[in-house]
């Protein structure tokens, strides 16, 4: 492994086998679950590469507080801030200068980059997490740094990083990549269903249900809802019934500041508890130290194209 980091993750029992591949391929694709650590430790272990000598190793994030995110805790795995060798490019910020050689970025953002610049001249490898996901984005972002890598480029290294996605299917695309798989790190889990009361509303069952959790067990929560309108709604609700102050409520959704958004993901100071209430920007890509409990409202809001008046509109569906 190029680099040792203090504290183990599962990631790390793949990363020489990784790295070498990418030495003989210039493609790969890096199956690994949720919580294995692929997404900040993946770019740290390729940055002494010898094929990424000078030049910059990009990272797509679905998200911007993933972006920051991800960037601030690798920054601070090698002891600086963000800005320097790792930095974070996303729409109205950025903390990048000219010692960064890790950039990690929004999806939109890098198809900007390549369009910009289509042989990205100073970059070593793209990196593409959680592209389970799928977006237009991400797609399109692929499709052209493939296009770049074949017609331009040919010592461009392009991984694709995946929590849940079929590695043979994007290998296939990517000219029958090597697939690399990780193992990820079980912890027992109890599910309790509380089931759903019709003629209550879904933010009032949520306040209830995580006021509960908080009476029973320890530690923080992390509660998914649909939307922001449901998340200030459950806000309000879980206000009246927990009246403890050392119970911090706070809300993670995109639209909010990201001083708020990092606020929400911080860990709780000491003595305290945090009760995040987040919409599926918390699924994947973040890392919320001390939650042990998860309350799923079984809900989401998806986009749904409707054919008759041409546009997209958000549908508020039960999560699969």
């Amino acid at each position: 492994m190029p680099r040792s980091f203090d504290t183990p993750l599962p990631i790390d029992a793949v990363l020489d086998d990784l790295s070498r591949t990418l030495e003989t391929h210039n493609a790969a694709v890096l199956v690994a679950p949720p919580g294995a650590g692929k997404t900040t430790r993946v770019p740290l272990a390729l940055l002494d590469a010898p094929w990424a000598a000078g030049k910059k190793i990009i990272v797509l994030e679905p998200r911007r507080i993933a972006a920051r995110a991800s960037a601030d805790r690798m920054a601070k795995s090698l002891g600086e801030r963000a800005g320097e060798t790792v930095g974070y490019r996303v729409r109205f910020g950025s903390k990048i200068s000219r010692a960064t050689r890790i950039e990690v970025v929004t999806e939109g953002i890098f198809t900007r980059q390549i369009l910009d610049d289509p042989e990205l001249s100073d970059v070593a490898a793209i990196l593409f997490d959680e592209f389970h996901e799928r977006s237009l984005d991400a797609d399109l972002g692929l499709a052209l740094a493939r296009d770049a890598q074949l017609g331009l480029r040919e010592d461009l290294r392009i991984l694709v990083m995946s929590a849940t996605l079929d590695g043979a299917c994007v290998a296939k695309l990517l000219g029958e990549a090597p697939v690399v798989e990780s193992e990820g790190r079980a912890f027992p889990v109890e599910t309790r269903y509380l089931g759903r009361k019709a003629d209550a509303p879904v933010e009032r069952q949520m306040a209830d249900a995580i006021a509960s959790a908080l009476r029973v067990d320890s530690g923080s929560v992390l509660a998914f809802l649909p939307g922001a309108a449901e998340i200030r709604r459950t806000q309000n609700f879980l206000g009246e019934r927990v009246q403890d102050a050392s119970i911090e409520i706070v809300p993670l959704f995109g639209a909010l500041d990201a001083a708020v958004q990092d606020r929400a993901i911080a860990p709780a100071p000491r003595g305290t508890r945090k009760v995040v209430l987040a919409t599926s920007i918390a699924e994947t890509s973040l890392t919320i130290e001390g939650v042990r409990i998860v309350v799923d409202s079984g809900l989401a809001r998806v986009p749904r194209y409707e054919p008759d008046i041409g546009l997209t509109r958000l549908e508020t569906v039960r999560a699969a």
